[in-house]
């Protein structure tokens, strides 16, 4: 067998390349401590992008950088650019004002790129508008500040392609989140790697297709035991809403992911291995449990 030699100078780029996935937080609208607001990053070539950004996202990322004792240079607060909203539930995107200022008091001078439903720009701008006094102290006083980093660019998604640089292609999809018109999931393609994010969804022929042997699903989940001790009321809203264990396992079942990502759970008094086994009941292949800043690549 003929080795393979790589001129020294390629491989910082050929290792950097790999995509990593990883988990900012995993919780839902319950104040878990241990589970920030549902976020994600797919780090690509040293760029993050940012899928939600539910409470505690900036904090989360902070913990992966260098500046905090991490090893992940593109989770460097300063370098936050690309944010993409699957919809506009505050568990998924009470992050926002700290996305946009808490960057920019670290240094950053681009203005952030944010990707999602209609409502996003109103949110963006509403946050500008009630951190005008904060923001003009910073710039015209004596802090040394910019007066571009805390500005953004929004981008009204629809489905299908909405992104696409030389790093990563997303595309958008709408998912049956209850009677939101405006809830989608997102694909994800790299050069080594397809992730797709369910969002917050009901069961979805869409997702079965579009993460078809993808290599990660991340995916909603609620506990089908804990939801049987629900009563009629909720049990009607969360079956309109969110996907449980058994439901989560057929479709992956169907779409065959080499990894099945269980996040935003809605343990209701189970376990995370309670989770994981109630899912195996109906999907065999490989399945995690997510955990606020676990790193897969």
């Amino acid at each position: 067998m003929k080795k393979l030699f790589l001129p020294l100078l390629l491989l910082p780029f050929i290792l950097n390349a790999a995509t990593k996935l990883i988990v900012l937080g995993s919780g839902t609208p319950n104040p878990d401590p241990e589970r920030k607001g549902s976020a994600y990053a797919v780090i690509v070539n040293d760029q993050a992008y940012l899928v939600d950004f539910g409470p505690g996202v900036v904090r989360s990322a902070a913990a992966l950088s260098p500046e905090w004792g991490g090893n992940i240079k593109a989770l460097s607060v300063k370098n936050l650019e690309y944010a993409f909203l699957t919809h506009i539930h505050s568990d998924h995107s009470a992050g926002l004002a700290d996305l946009l200022l808490t960057p920019w008091i670290m240094g950053r001078d681009k203005e952030m790129k944010l990707f999602g439903p209609s409502g996003l720009d109103k949110m963006a701008s509403s946050i500008l508008m009630a951190y005008e006094e904060d923001i003009n102290y910073r710039i015209f006083g004596t802090q040394p500040s910019n007066k571009k980093g805390y500005k953004y660019k929004f981008k009204s998604i629809e489905e299908g392609l909405i992104y696409e640089d030389e790093n990563v292609k997303v595309e958008a999809f709408k998912v049956p989140h209850g009677s939101f018109d405006d809830a989608y999931g997102f694909k994800f393609t790299t050069e080594d790697k397809v992730i797709v994010f369910s969002g917050d969804t009901g069961p979805s022929k869409t997702i079965e297709k579009l993460a078809y042997k993808a290599d990660i699903l991340v995916h909603e989940v609620y506990s089908q035991a804990g939801f049987l001790e629900k009563t009629k009321d909720w049990q009607k809203y969360h079956q309109g809403h969110h996907t449980s264990t058994l439901e989560v396992g057929e479709i992956a079942s169907k779409a065959k992911p080499q990894l099945l990502l269980l996040s935003h759970i809605l343990f209701w008094g189970s376990t995370p291995d309670e989770i994981l086994q109630e899912t195996r009941r109906t999907f065999s292949g490989n399945i995690k449990v997510a955990e606020d800043l676990m790193v897969i690549e």
